[in-house]
């Protein structure tokens, strides 16, 4: 039996990859994305009553192509879409139509085709790969959901007019094509690494994809050091993964993680290919945050952590992308190599009240200097900032103790 949390949970881990699979197939964004909601809708139908069919992910294909085959016929009076329709149905494929490796990669460069604006790029692949909602994807760009909905809108219908192609690129255009692809899949494993909404911290599911997605990246453009950069990134921060949360799912921040819980083999990985890099010389902003996640992964404990050449690397970062999070990170790295009042400084010039984790830094940076109250209020106006209850506990807690002592 399977009851909705579950299904939800399910269609959080299939839909991405079942909306790009239908893409292949019918060619149309919108037939794809209704047909897999409305093969969702049909599993919380039957799910609870039946039981979980043995291939969720086949079964949510096999059904989304049904209803979008039935959607072509009910408009078989535009662009003879109703042969269409009758071919595909009557085509000889298994029931359970297994997913083709490389759909997601397809649809991220559709996704992120230069005639689309990046926010647009973003916002249409965090929706289309990842599965995230609307409200949750309006959540991340602090815009309202009507105003991100009509941008998805307009997005898809962009692709449409503009006849995108799903493919991807040839040699000739990659390498212009790349930057937003990886923007796109630095922010998808994000949303897997700190989920913006939702009870548990992270979504593992999502952190996966991405992943897999930057592996298959760095096949096709094995040359790319930023691509390389971004795979270490990833692999590095993934390495730490079962080390950030305790046994109730609370938040256990960097310097209070076992260590040992760290993924040796993932840490390997990225380290050698951070070397590689290196050997390259052609420095990137992945590849120094890559380089940075390096350092925090090679201390053993996290006094040994060399900070002062964190600090190099955050500045040597600042060339490439001047903006106030990665000035913030900067303070951060200060203020654990000790001089706090200066990164307190620092950090009060960024700009950046409103966004949780600055009110997180602030409020620790106020309780190393003894100012409590303050820092208490800080952890408050940050638990208020986020909608993951992860976070929220664990800022909650970080308030109360404050006030507390």
């Amino acid at each position: 039996m399977a009851d909705d949390r579950e299904i939800a949970e399910i269609f959080k881990r299939e839909s991405g990859r079942a909306v790009a699979t239908l893409v292949r197939r019918f060619g149309d964004i919108d037939v794809a994305e209704e047909a897999v909601q409305e093969a969702f809708v049909e599993a919380v139908r039957r799910w609870p009553r039946d039981g979980m069919p043995p291939s969720p992910a086949g079964w949510i294909i096999t059904t989304a192509k049904n209803r979008a085959i039935d959607r072509l016929r009910r408009e078989s009076t535009r662009d003879d879409r109703h042969k269409e329709a009758v071919r595909l149905a009557e085509h000889d494929e298994p029931e359970e139509v297994e997913i083709v490796e490389d759909d997601q990669l397809r649809l991220i460069f559709t996704c992120c085709h230069p005639a689309l604006a990046v926010n647009a790029q973003v916002a249409l692949t965090l929706r289309l790969i990842a599965g995230l909602q609307t409200e949750e994807i309006a959540r991340a760009f602090l815009v309202s959901e009507t105003t991100m909905a009509q941008r998805l809108v307009r997005a898809k219908k962009k692709i449409k007019a503009n006849k995108i192609p799903y493919r991807i690129p040839g040699d000739a255009e990659l390498p212009n094509r790349l930057k937003p692809v990886l923007a796109v899949l630095y922010l998808v494993y994000n949303e897997g690494h700190v989920a913006t909404s939702g009870e548990e911290l992270m979504r593992r599911d999502v952190a996966t994809e991405a992943i897999r997605l930057a592996r298959l990246l760095a096949d096709l453009m094995p040359d790319e050091p930023e691509v390389i950069g971004l795979l270490a990134l990833m692999l590095l921060t993934e390495s730490r993964r079962r080390a950030r949360t305790g046994s109730h799912g609370e938040l256990i921040t960097l310097p209070d993680q076992d260590r040992d819980l760290w993924d040796r083999a993932l840490i390997e990985e990225g380290h050698e290919l951070v070397r590689a890099c290196l050997r390259r010389n052609h420095p990137g902003p992945y590849q120094i945050q890559a380089a940075i996640a390096a350092v925090h992964t090679d201390a053993a404990t996290a006094a040994e952590t060399d900070w002062l050449q964190i600090i190099v690397l955050y500045d040597q970062l600042l060339v490439f992308t001047p903006s106030p999070v990665v000035a913030m990170n900067r303070a951060i790295a200060l203020a654990e190599a000790g001089d706090v009042s200066t990164a307190l400084d620092d950090l009060d010039d960024l700009g950046l009240a409103g966004y949780h984790l600055f009110h997180a830094t602030r409020g620790t940076f106020l309780e190393r200097i003894g100012r409590r109250s303050e820092a208490a209020a800080e952890y408050a106006r940050a638990r208020a900032l986020t909608s993951n209850a992860a976070e929220r506990r664990h800022l909650e807690e970080k308030a109360r103790m404050v006030a507390s002592e």
